[in-house]
């Protein structure tokens, strides 16, 4: 068990995968301005870009298979954007037709194992929103062995399993009830779709500040009209909101509630236990991102419906594969109804080499974990004492009851935290630029990973992002296993930017 050392922070690592394999799920954006940059489409940054994260920005490969399908399928004026499968892509194609009014229409390609959605080159943009939010993608591993010819003959099958058991293991719960998605928030989209068809015209809650897709498919993927009734948002997570949530639980039916446990970016741990009383109250499911606790740090599941996980992040660890799971509570009111619709709905579209990577990869992770966990809160420890940061945000300085409620016995709180400095708006360009660890998105990985993750995520949404309480000068930090001294040392000399002159 070592930490792959990665190096991509310098100026000129601009647009480099991280780490350095052709499926890399993160891009070296080293400084300030190029996630600027990034954002508002400077082709100085994109034009750079080897790579992405792939539910933001389409993967080379993958770029090659949409300009495959519209040299088969694409009439004048027409782009494409293929999907694993063709009720995928007819989901795709009606949010694309609402949103836009353009004509939308779906063709098979590749012997029917893709299908794309054809549309006039306007609408690309919405259908690539739909490819974000619903991440119901084709990895780039698939797309080369469409365009090239498959590099395995395996389809998976057994390493799909073996993703089963050992999700199980750490959930505490059957294989059967564990399902197996292309991206964490493909699994968060379905189990949405499933809590609209039992409630096809009622709202969701949203209970604290999410990471961006989990609130956007409540909001963009809705069925009910208009949008703004289709979720009830409660950013902050406090006592009074929960006192708002029960009154709207006992004067109408809602969907259901979803709540990470931790939050994302700010690591605050909602009162979940409180939350699950009120959904079994009020007769409406319960679903728990749990995300950052690392699978193995917290238990969920007895308080949820649903737990969703994005395995892309710590499950896997090297930053080269996207996968989510979805997990059934067996013991929970709405388990037969929902085990019921996923015997329609569900459809294994994760792709088979996918697989094979994320079980080699996942097959160290109890040992991984305690070691990130360490580390983390040592530099957490040292961070919160330095007079240049003025917050960190993590678990075990924020909510604790809330988190240690959950806390497995070998558990601890996790690899993620978040910082402001002190007169930020002055010092954090300079403190991100010099600061020595790959700077991209992704989180969970083997190798220490940070990000601006206000700008990344919300950029064309700033002020409502601080109305939240996320500050546009926060940096995320994904803690991973090299020595903790050389963490520190790294975040020390970065601080000494901050030193008045």
């Amino acid at each position: 068990m070592t930490s792959q050392f990665v190096s991509r922070w310098r100026g000129a690592d601009l647009g480099r995968p991280i780490p350095e394999e052709r499926h890399a799920v993160s891009v070296c954006l080293p400084r300030w301005r190029d996630n600027v940059g990034y954002e508002e489409g400077d082709p100085a940054v994109t034009g750079t870009m080897q790579c992405g994260y792939p539910r933001f920005f389409f993967h080379p490969d993958t770029a090659r298979l949409f300009a495959e399908c519209e040299r088969q399928l694409a009439r004048p004026g027409e782009c494409a954007v293929a999907f694993p499968s063709e009720r995928v892509a007819r989901r795709c194609a009606d949010f694309v037709a609402r949103e836009t009014g353009s004509a939308v229409r779906v063709g098979a390609c590749f012997d029917e194992r893709i299908h794309a959605v054809l549309m006039p080159l306007a609408a690309r943009d919405t259908a690539k929103a739909f490819w974000q939010h619903a991440g119901e993608i084709i990895p780039s591993r698939q797309a080369v062995a469409l365009l090239e010819g498959p590099a395995t003959a395996s389809d998976g099958a057994r390493e799909k399993q073996a993703l089963r058991e050992r999700v199980a293991q750490l959930q505490g719960c059957s294989a059967e009830d564990v399902y197996l998605f292309p991206s964490g928030m493909a699994a968060i989209f379905t189990a949405y779709r499933l809590f609209q068809q039992l409630r096809p015209e009622h709202r969701s809650i949203q209970f604290g500040f999410p990471y961006v897709d989990n609130l956007k498919i409540q909001q963009r993927l809705s069925q009910v009209r208009p949008v703004e009734r289709a979720c009830s948002f409660f950013p902050r997570g406090t006592k009074s909101d929960l006192e708002e949530v029960a009154r709207l639980a006992a004067t109408e039916s809602l969907l259901g509630l979803f709540v990470e446990l931790p939050g994302n970016p700010l690591l605050g741990s909602p009162n979940v236990a409180r939350l699950s009383e009120l959904s079994l109250r009020h007769d409406f499911p319960l679903l728990i991102d749990d995300t950052l606790a690392a699978c193995v740090n917290l238990d969920t599941l007895p308080v949820a419906d649903v737990v969703a996980t994005s395995l892309t992040k710590y499950f896997s660890g090297a930053g080269n594969v996207l996968a989510g799971s979805l997990v059934l509570n067996r013991e929970r009111p709405y388990y037969e109804r929902l085990k019921t619709l996923l015997a329609e709905e569900f459809e294994d579209i994760f792709y088979g080499e996918d697989a094979i990577v994320l079980e080699r990869n996942s097959r160290d992770i109890a040992e991984r974990i305690p070691r990130i966990n360490a580390n983390a809160a040592r530099l957490c420890e040292f961070l919160a004492e330095r007079p240049e940061v003025a917050d960190v945000f993590y678990p075990a300085r924020i909510d604790r009851a809330n988190y240690e409620r959950f806390l497995r016995p070998n558990g601890g709180f996790g690899g993620l935290f978040s910082v402001v400095l002190r007169d930020a708006a002055a010092k954090t360009e300079r403190f991100f630029d010099a600061l020595q660890i790959p700077k991209g998105p992704n989180l969970g990985t083997s190798f220490t990973l940070c990000c601006p993750f206000t700008l990344l995520a919300h950029y064309r949404e700033l002020d409502f992002a601080e109305s939240c309480g996320i500050s546009r000068y926060l940096i995320r930090v994904s803690v991973g296993l090299e020595d903790s001294d050389w963490q520190i040392e790294r975040f020390t000399e970065a601080l000494r930017e901050c030193r008045p002159n």
